[in-house]
């Protein structure tokens, strides 16, 4: 990813409602960039490493579907978990993973 694009994504995500904090992830789970805080930068690691193996698994799955179904192409999108805290979206790349923590819109 260019600087630019990444400064532009990040504002763009940023601007979003509800939005608490964003998460980029290389492709061996470690956060390159994040925007906790010190004091959870620990989190950071946990939720990088725990969606970077879901990632994969749905990956998984998705290709696991398209052969079982003969629909070749297919691929794994966005992955959004939601709780009735936090909403968490999973943006898989071929090198990165964006992930973005938002408290759930109500209605």
């Amino acid at each position: 990813m260019a600087d630019n694009n990444v400064e532009e994504l990040i504002k763009t995500v940023q601007a979003h409602r509800g939005v608490t904090g964003y998460i980029i992830v290389n492709s061996e789970g470690i956060p390159i960039r994040h925007s906790f805080d010190e004091e959870h930068r620990l989190l950071a690691i946990h939720y990088a490493g725990l969606m970077q193996q879901l990632a994969q698994k749905a990956h998984a799955a998705v290709e696991d579907l398209s052969r079982a179904t003969n629909e070749a192409g297919n691929d794994l999108v966005f992955i959004r978990l939601r709780s009735k805290k936090h909403e968490i979206l999973v943006a898989p790349g071929e090198k990165y993973l964006l992930i973005v923590i938002q408290t759930p819109q109500v209605g």
